[in-house]
Parts: structure tokens; C-alpha cells; sequence
């Protein structure tokens, strides 16, 4: 079932919005060669507690996963795609990341990634992320009230298949609001004007993910959590929390 918000709590999620978004500037400002992946989910997890919220990925278990997620954000970095568990590994030049966090404020949640190389880029790299970028803003502009789901879908697809990027079997947005994931899903390829009507009171995650190498097969690290590219290439993972209003999309994981 489809919870269609109302305005106050539309404002509600947008203060957890902006703790997730202030917690993923403080991360990326904080990535940089040597810094370890543990050392940035403890920079997320400042920046929660200062705000008074807490993380809907710390302990989360669904029921693919071997183990409840230890962290407040996920790291993937290189051909990890989404899902990546932050752990000792110490960031290099040239690294590929993928940065996802949410937090649980006031009884509402808030959910955004961002993609970004660390130190020296490829340029190959700063295609990809740009890709993702756009097709996230693609999105996001087809979000709109009388638009439907595969709207979005369409717009997402469009931009990465049109860049010819894979896009992840089975994995996308979702909908968004007392809990990390509601209904409905938000797939990142589809048809137009097919699927659940959009509504004044709909909020979203939209979550492009895209493998560089133009397939879209993935798998599970041995972790059972870390979903990575089956062909070795380099993936990136772009994410808003987005409100479905009458006057037009709202961008509530918005960073300045």
C-alpha cells in the first residue's frame, strides 16, 4: 500500500533529509587517499548523532542477508555497485566510490548516495558519475503529479542505456516514509506512462545504479551483503529522497 504524505510531514521528512544530506558532504569532504572506510562511516555517524537521529541501515536485516548490516552508511567502492560494508580498507588514488546513508528522524526517514573518485579521476570515471548525475536529474524532473512510475523509469533508462551503461537487474528505488523502504518500487528502466499514477503526497527514492561495462549482471560477495559487477567493471550509485507535490518535485536529501 501507497502512503500518500501530507505537507507537514512532507517537512518532517525534509529534517531527515538534511541530516543525511549534511552526514554525506561530511563524508565525502572527509574521503581522501589513506582514509579507511571504517573511518568515514564513524564521520556519518557523528554527524547523526549531533543531529539526534538514527539509521535505518545500522542493524537492518532483510531476508537476503546472511547478518545484520553493521554500519550507517555503505561503501562500495570500484565494482561494488550498492551494498558495500565499510571495513579497514584504506582508500587509493583513483578510487571509484559509492557512498549510501540514511537516517531516522522524528519518526520519518531520509535516504541519498552519491558517487565520487577519489584523488586523480579517469576520465572514464568522471563520464560514469556524470552519467549517474544525470540520469538521477532525469528522475527526478519526471516526478511530477498526472506522471506515472515508468516515467521515471523511462527517463533513468533512457540516460544510462543511451550513455551504454548496464543497469542493475532488480535492484531500484522505492518508495519512502516511517520506514527506509515502503511501496511503491522504482524500477531504473520502463515504459511511459505505465505503472502506478504519481500523486500529491508520494515520496520517493530514486536511485540510479550503473555498471560501466554495459551489462547488467551482478553477484554477491562472499559477505552476502557487497553486490558487485560480474565483469569487473566500475559502478556508480546516485540517490535522492524525493516528494511528489503539486507544485512540482521536491528534492528532500538535497545537498548544497
Amino acid at each position: 500500500m501507497v502512503e500518500l504524505k501530507t505537507d507537514a510531514s512532507i517537512d518532517a521528512m525534509y529534517e531527515a533529509g538534511q541530516v543525511v544530506a549534511g552526514a554525506l558532504t561530511a563524508v565525502r569532504k572527509a574521503a581522501g587517499v589513506g582514509v579507511s572506510l571504517l573511518e568515514l562511516d564513524e564521520v556519518a555517524r557523528e554527524v547523526l548523532n549531533a543531529a539526534g537521529a538514527t539509521s535505518p541501515f545500522l542493524g537492518y536485516r532483510p531476508s537476503f542477508a546472511p547478518t545484520p548490516f553493521p554500519a550507517v552508511i555503505c561503501a562500495s567502492v570500484n565494482d561494488a555497485i550498492v551494498h558495500g560494508i565499510p571495513d579497514g580498507y584504506r582508500l587509493r588514488d583513483g578510487d571509484l566510490v559509492s557512498i549510501d546513508c540514511g537516517a531516522q528522524l522524528g519518526g520519518w526517514a531520509g535516504d541519498s548516495a552519491i558517487s565520487f573518485v577519489v584523488g586523480t579521476p579517469r576520465p572514464a570515471d568522471t563520464r560514469l558519475v556524470e552519467t549517474a548525475e544525470r540520469a538521477l536529474a532525469a528522475g527526478i524532473e519526471a516526478a511530477v503529479v498526472g506522471n506515472r512510475i515508468g516515467d521515471i523509469a523511462h527517463a533513468i533508462g533512457t540516460v544510462c542505456r543511451g550513455a551504454g551503461y548496464g543497469i542493475m537487474e532488480d535492484y531500484g528505488g522505492h518508495g519512502i516514509g516511517r520506514h527506509m523502504h515502503e511501496d511503491p518500487p522504482v524500477p531504473n528502466e520502463g515504459r511511459p506512462g505505465r505503472g502506478l499514477p504519481l500523486r500529491h503526497g508520494m515520496v520517493l527514492a530514486i536511485e540510479p545504479m550503473l555498471i560501466a561495462g554495459g551489462t547488467d549482471a551482478y553477484h554477491a560477495a562472499p559477505d552476502g551483503w557487497t553486490l558487485r559487477t560480474n565483469d569487473g567493471t566500475r559502478a556508480a550509485h546516485t540517490e535522492h529522497t524525493v516528494a511528489i507535490t503539486n507544485a512540482g518535485p521536491r528534492v528532500l536529501t538535497a545537498r548544497d
